[in-house]
C-alpha cells in the first residue's frame, strides 16, 4: 500500500499522539506481561514487581525513542517500538530461583556485551539474507503471530474461564470488522487512526456490557520514580552464559523484525543501519539492568500496524516511547491500558499480525521460482512452525537448545540461513553501506 506518512514525515501534534497511541497499545499488555511472568513465578512482593513493571515501561520508552530519533551511532532511525523480550523469560526464570532477581539482572548486564559486540558485525550478518531467506522470516514472524491474536479474542489462554466465549468472540469481530471497514473505506486520518479507533470502540463496548474491571487502576500509584540497582547485582557463570545464547537468539529475532519494518516501510536495510538498530538493542537492555528490568527486543506487533496503516513515520513512535516514559513515571496511565480486554486488543492484532505476513509474502514474490527457492521458503517455514504449534518436540533437549530454538522465528530464520548457505546456487544480498547522508538527515 503507499504510505501515507513515510519515515522523515512529521505529521501535525495532535495527529501523531493519536497514531502512536495505536503503538502504545498495541505494545504495553506485552511489556509489562515479561516482568509480570518472572516476578509471579518467582514469587515477588508486590512492592517489588512494582518496580519490576515500572521500569520495564519507563526504559521501553527511553529506548524506543533512541531507536527512533538515533543518538550517533546508536539506534535504527526507524519507527519501532522496543520492549522486554518473551526470549528471556526461561532462562530468567532459571537463573531467578538459584540467584535471585540480582543474578538475572548481572548476568543480562554482562551477557548484553554479546549483543553490543555482535552489532558490529551486522554489515556482514546482513549479506547473509538475500530476499529468499527474507521473505521467509518475514512470512514466518507474520505467521507465529496469529496464534497470539486469535487467544486474544478467546479472552486468554486455552482452557482458562471463559476463552471463547460468545461475548469475548463478539468483542473481536467487532473490533476487526471496525479496523477493516476504517482501513479499506476511511480516509485520512479515519484510515491512519483505524487501529486506535476500532480498539476505543470496543473498550466502550466492553465497558457497556460490563467485562471492564476497573479495580487495577483504583489500585495504581499516581507516581512511580525509577528503581536504579533495587535488587543488586550479580554474576553467576551459568547465568551469563545462559543469557548469553539468549542474547544471540535475540539478535537473529530483532534482526528479522528489522527487515520487516524496512519492507513496509519502503526503505532500504544496509548492514550499518541494522547494526545501529542491533546496538541500541544491546545497550538498552544493559540500561533495563541497571534499573531493574528484563532484557529488551524490537517489537514485531507493532510492525504490522505500519503496514496496515501506512503511517510510517519514526516521529509518530518516538511519541510512542514518550507515552511509555509517562506510563513508567505514572502507573495509573498505564492500568488504563492494562484493562482493556484481551478481545479488543485480538480483533485488531489478526489483522496486524497478518499484514507482516503480507509483506514476507511480497518480498517473496520478487524472488526467482526456482526449486531451490521453493525448497527454503518451505523448510524454514515448515520449521518455524512445527515449534510454535508444538513445542513438546523440544522436550527431550538439553536446555540451551531449548531456549535457541523455542521460538519458531528463530528456528525457521536458522534453517534458511542454513539452506540458502549450503544448497548449491547460493544467494547473498548486496547492500549499500554508505550512510553518511542518514546520518546527516537524523
Amino acid at each position: 500500500m503507499e504510505l501515507l506518512y513515510k519515515v522523515e514525515d512529521k505529521p501535525p501534534v495532535a495527529t501523531s499522539i493519536l497514531l502512536a497511541a495505536q503503538h502504545l497499545l498495541a505494545a504495553l499488555g506485552a511489556i509489562i506481561a515479561v516482568p509480570l511472568v518472572v516476578g509471579g513465578v518467582l514469587g515477588l512482593s508486590t512492592s517489588d514487581m512494582v518496580v519490576l513493571v515500572n521500569a520495564a515501561m519507563l526504559i521501553s520508552g527511553v529506548v524506543t525513542i533512541i531507536q527512533c530519533r538515533g543518538a550517533g551511532p546508536v539506534g535504527i532511525r526507524l519507527p519501532c517500538v522496543m520492549g522486554t523480550s518473551f526470549t528471556f523469560v526461561g532462562v530468567s526464570i532459571a537463573i531467578g530461583f538459584e540467584h535471585g532477581v540480582a543474578g538475572i539482572l548481572g548476568s543480562a548486564l554482562v551477557a548484553s556485551l554479546v549483543m553490543i559486540i555482535g552489532s558490529f558485525f551486522m554489515p556482514v550478518i546482513r549479506k547473509l539474507f538475500p530476499p529468499v531467506v527474507t521473505g521467509t522470516v518475514v512470512t514466518l514472524i507474520g505467521l507465529t503471530l496469529i496464534p497470539v491474536a486469535v487467544d486474544w479474542i478467546a479472552g486468554g489462554q486455552v482452557g482458562q474461564e471463559g476463552y471463547a466465549s460468545i461475548s469475548n468472540l463478539m468483542i473481536g469481530f467487532f473490533v476487526l470488522f471496525t479496523v477493516i471497514v476504517l482501513s479499506q473505506f476511511g480516509r485520512g486520518i479515519f484510515a491512519a487512526s483505524a487501529v486506535v479507533i476500532g480498539i476505543v470502540l470496543g473498550f466502550i463496548a466492553c465497558i457497556m456490557l460490563g467485562l471492564v474491571d476497573f479495580a487495577p487502576v483504583k489500585e495504581a500509584e499516581l507516581v512511580a520514580l525509577p528503581s536504579p540497582l533495587h535488587f543488586g547485582l550479580a554474576f553467576p557463570i551459568s547465568g551469563i552464559i545462559g543469557m548469553s545464547i539468549a542474547y544471540l537468539v535475540t539478535i537473529i529475532e530483532s534482526t528479522g523484525d528489522f527487515l520487516a519494518l524496512s519492507d513496509v516501510t519502503k526503505t532500504k536495510l544496509t548492514g550499518k543501519k541494522l547494526s545501529r538498530g542491533i546496538l541500541c538493542d544491546g545497550l538498552g537492555s544493559a540500561l533495563a539492568s541497571v534499573f531493574s528490568t528484563t532484557p529488551f527486543s524490537s517489537f514485531s506487533q507493532n510492525v504490522g500496524i505500519v503496514g496496515m496503516t501506512g503511517v510510517a513515520s519514526r516521529y509518530v513512535v518516538a511519541i510512542t516511547g514518550l507515552m511509555l516514559v509517562l506510563a513508567g513515571l505514572f502507573p495509573v496511565l498505564a492500568a488504563l491500558i492494562v484493562i482493556i480486554p484481551l478481545s479488543v486488543l485480538g480483533g485488531a492484532g489478526l489483522v496486524m499480525f497478518a499484514m507482516i505476513i503480507t509483506a514476507g509474502v511480497n518480498i517473496l514474490s520478487k524472488t526467482a521460482h526456482s526449486k531451490r527457492n521453493g525448497i527454503i521458503v518451505a523448510v524454514g517455514i515448515g520449521a518455524g512452525m512445527a515449534v510454535t504449534v508444538r513445542p513438546e518436540l523440544l522436550a527431550n533437549l538439553p536446555e540451551f537448545m531449548k531456549v535457541i530454538f523455542a521460538s519458531g522465528i528463530t528456528t525457521g530464520s536458522l534453517v534458511a540461513l542454513g539452506l540458502n548457505l549450503f544448497l548449491p546456487g547460493r544467494e547473498v544480498e548486496v547492500t549499500e553501506d554508505d550512510d553518511a547522508t542518514e546520518l546527516a538527515q537524523a
